[in-house]
Order: structure tokens, then C-alpha cells, then sequence
């Protein structure tokens, strides 16, 4: 394609302060992970995300391109899969890539009705071509790569509400027998692979309402998925059914309020630490404030809670980087130009004591036209491609810019219109109260 164009999507559930979620949504969901990799071998930060065929196109391409860190440069992002007539974003894709430098590419299904599937490039580190591998039944796809055993993979299917599944995959796509982790009516989880744990945290949807979603969960695995336990070690048996299970993290539901996960990575000395945003109500608005952000940390054999900040919507999603002892949110935390859509300005958060004591450390945007949202943080984040994500009007049909943060906090946007087969993205100056740069 002859340059960077992100999806726009509305899910078209309005009330009185507009669309339940709307915008620039290439960088969605949260629960699509991992959608950019950084690769040592190549110095490259590999990505993908939903992209459309020109400005005011609702016509939904899943895209693959990657960022040179040796030039500087983009090539012309290509379309992995062209999912015609469909122009909703839950069918992004997740990336894996394998020891022999193939990309994998999992594009999600919905639910029943469009199938998941697994795309491989043609050739070790190229972009230029893929072959599918497979075609079936996943949503929010999660893979993560265990080398010569091929590919664990934590996706959703729309049995008994959202259920949680688990699956080896071998490295030639071929797939293993599925397990069901949890089913108590509906779950949104978020995996993580330190290279020989894997770990997944989930909310509860009350009745299969998603609208509902509430509760954390936290469960564990040491064999890649053979046997689960709870974060202290204890034996679960799955699928989990019991909302009161011992994999509990917080009862939200008691307090009636809802969970909207974020992010999910490890301390400096490997404990789990969640991020989401807690809300009071579904729709948009001030009946759901307040829109607060907190950081749940496994320590000294308890869940420790920490507040970060607030901000205006319950679909403001950032990512969490750990860099020792301090830690850094990058998010849409700041009321954009469409006060109460997803998303809003970026900014960057800081906490230099493990969590308890959060500073704006950083404007990202600042007097833009159109809410930013999504940022997504790379597997292996290098310090000039720390953050991914995607601009769009939340109240009505808009283009859609992609845009990448460097450790340093200077903003890039990928170029929308190509004139040759690589490119630099253009740096994007903040602008100041009152439109001055």
C-alpha cells in the first residue's frame, strides 16, 4: 500500500455522550498481543495493525510493515489479508516470529461467524509475501513462540459467552488439542511468556454481559501450559467456573465496578503487575467517573495496589514498561478534542518507587484535531520504538494517522502518503495551549 492508513471504526452503540468505542482503532484490542516486535538479528521493530485502502475507507486490510533502527526508514506497509467487506477492527492481528526469522501472522476471526487465521511470510525476515497455515475458530489471538516446540496460543472462543482457551501450535502451524482455561460466562484476558512461565490475567462478564466486566484473575503455568496454578503455586482445575476461584485478584463485582484491562508484564524480579482502568458504568460520560488507573503488583506474597491517575474513558489504553525500579505508563490519559470518545492526548507516567508515587513525567500530543489512542507497547521495545498507536475523531468519520514514541518522548507519525518505496516518518512537534508551537 502507498502508505501508513489506519482503520476507522464505530461499534454504533451510542447514548448520550456518544459511541460506547469509536476512532482510529488500528492499534486495537488490548487483548490482540503481541502487535510489534523488536528483532536484535535485523535491528528491526516488526508490527501490525488495521489498515484501510484511503482516507474515509471502512474497509479493513490487516497490515504487516516493520522500522528499520540502522536508516531510519518504512517500506510500503503490505496487506497480509484483505478481509473484504468487513471493516471491524476486533479482526487486527497479533505477530509472532520464529527462531528462522519467519513472520507469523494471526489474524482474528469474530466470534462464529468469520474464522481466525495463520498467515507465515514466505521468506525469513521479509514482509513481501505470506502463505496461510492454518484457518479456524480463535478471536484475540496471543501467541507466543517456545522455539523448536512451535507456538503456544491464548485466544477466545464465543462458547458459553467468551470463553478462554489455550492450544499448542507446532512450527509448521499444525495444531494441537484446545483446553479451556475459563468459562464463567465471559472473560478479556492478557498473557504474558517470560521464556518459561506463562501467565494470563482476565476479567468476569456477570451473565455473559460484557458491559458487566468486573473481578481479576491471575493463573499461571510452568510447563507452557500443561498444568495452571494460582500465583502463590496452588493446583487449579481447569476450566475455572467459580468466580469466587482462589485465582482471584480483586472482587470488584462486590464494589459494583467495572475492569477494563490494559497491560500485563513483570517486575524486576519477575512478579506480575497488571494495568487497567476502573470505571462505574459502561457508556461514556460523567456517570462512569471516575476513570482511574491503578497498577496491581504481586508482592511479598500479596496483591499490593497503586493508583496512577484518571482520565475520561473507559477504552483509554496504554501500555506499562518496567526499567528497574521505575516504571512508566504511556497512555491516552488527558482529555483530547473529543472530550468523552475513546481516547484523548498522550502522556507519560512515571513512578521511581516501584509503583507507589505516579508523576506526568511528559505531554506526547498535545492540540490535536483527533483523539490518539491504543498505544501498544513492542515485545523487546527498543528505545527508539517504544509505543504504536493510531489518531481518530471519536464522534464521526475521519482519517486515521499511525504514529510511533521514542524513549525520549519524541513523536512520530508514519507517512499516510508514500511518493517512494521507503520512507522516514515525520516528526510531529506538540502543539501548546493556545495552538503556538
Amino acid at each position: 500500500m502507498p502508505g501508513y492508513r489506519g482503520i476507522w471504526f464505530t461499534l454504533g452503540q451510542r447514548s448520550e455522550y456518544g459511541d460506547k468505542y469509536s476512532g482510529g482503532l488500528g492499534t486495537y484490542t488490548a487483548n490482540h498481543l503481541p502487535v510489534a516486535i523488536y528483532h536484535k538479528g535485523t535491528k528491526r521493530t516488526y508490527f501490525v495493525y488495521g489498515g484501510t485502502t484511503d482516507s474515509m475507507a471502512r474497509h479493513l486490510l490487516v497490515m504487516v510493515s516493520y522500522f528499520d533502527h540502522r536508516s531510519g526508514m518504512l517500506p510500503r506497509p503490505v496487506v497480509v489479508m484483505d478481509k473484504q467487506g468487513v471493516d471491524d477492527p476486533h479482526d487486527n492481528a497479533s505477530l509472532s516470529i520464529d527462531r528462522e526469522g519467519y513472520l507469523w501472522v494471526f489474524v482474528s476471526g469474530r466470534g462464529r461467524v468469520r474464522p481466525g487465521k495463520i498467515f507465515r511470510s514466505e521468506r525469513p525476515h521479509d514482509i513481501t509475501g505470506f502463505k496461510e497455515m492454518y484457518s479456524g475458530e480463535f478471536t484475540y489471538p496471543q501467541p507466543w513462540y517456545l522455539g523448536s516446540e512451535g507456538f503456544l496460543l491464548m485466544y477466545t472462543r464465543y462458547t458459553n459467552g467468551r470463553e478462554l482457551y489455550v492450544r499448542r501450535f507446532d512450527a509448521q502451524g499444525v495444531p494441537g488439542p484446545e483446553r479451556t482455561l475459563a468459562g464463567m460466562g465471559g472473560h478479556y484476558q492478557l498473557s504474558w511468556f517470560d521464556g518459561s512461565r506463562i501467565l494470563t490475567v482476565f476479567n468476569h462478564h456477570p451473565g455473559g454481559d460484557v458491559d458487566r466486566r468486573t473481578n481479576l484473575y491471575l493463573i499461571q503455568s510452568l510447563d507452557t501450559g500443561v498444568h495452571w496454578t494460582t500465583i502463590r503455586g496452588d493446583t487449579l482445575v481447569l476450566p475455572l467456573r467459580d468466580t469466587g476461584s482462589p485465582a482471584l485478584v480483586r472482587d470488584f463485582a462486590r464494589e459494583g465496578k467495572l475492569v477494563y484491562l490494559n497491560d500485563l508484564t513483570l517486575d524486576r524480579k519477575g512478579h506480575p503487575l497488571i494495568l487497567a482502568v476502573v470505571s462505574r458504568h459502561h457508556q461514556p460520560g460523567p456517570k462512569g467517573d471516575p476513570r482511574e488507573w491503578y497498577v496491581w503488583q504481586y508482592k511479598d506474597g500479596n496483591w499490593k495496589e497503586h493508583f496512577v491517575c484518571r482520565s475520561t474513558h473507559n477504552y483509554d489504553m496504554g501500555s506499562l514498561y518496567v526499567e528497574g525500579r521505575r516504571w512508566r505508563i504511556i497512555g491516552p490519559t488527558e482529555a483530547g478534542p473529543q472530550r468523552y470518545g475513546t481516547g484523548g492526548e498522550m502522556a507519560v507516567w512515571e513512578s521511581r518507587d516501584e509503583g507507589r508515587h505516579w508523576h506526568r513525567v511528559r505531554l506526547l500530543t498535545g492540540g490535536s484535531a483527533r483523539n490518539h489512542a491504543y498505544a501498544r507497547r513492542p515485545l523487546g521495545a527498543h528505545p527508539a520504538f517504544q509505543a504504536l498507536w493510531a489518531d481518530g475523531d471519536a464522534d464521526r468519520l475521519s482519517m486515521s494517522y499511525l504514529y510511533m514514541t521514542d524513549r525520549r518522548g519524541r513523536v512520530f507519525r508514519l507517512p499516510y502518503d508514500m511518493r517512494g518505496p521507503f520512507e522516514k516518518p515525520v516528526r510531529v512537534i506538540r502543539q501548546r495551549v493556545g495552538g503556538h508551537q
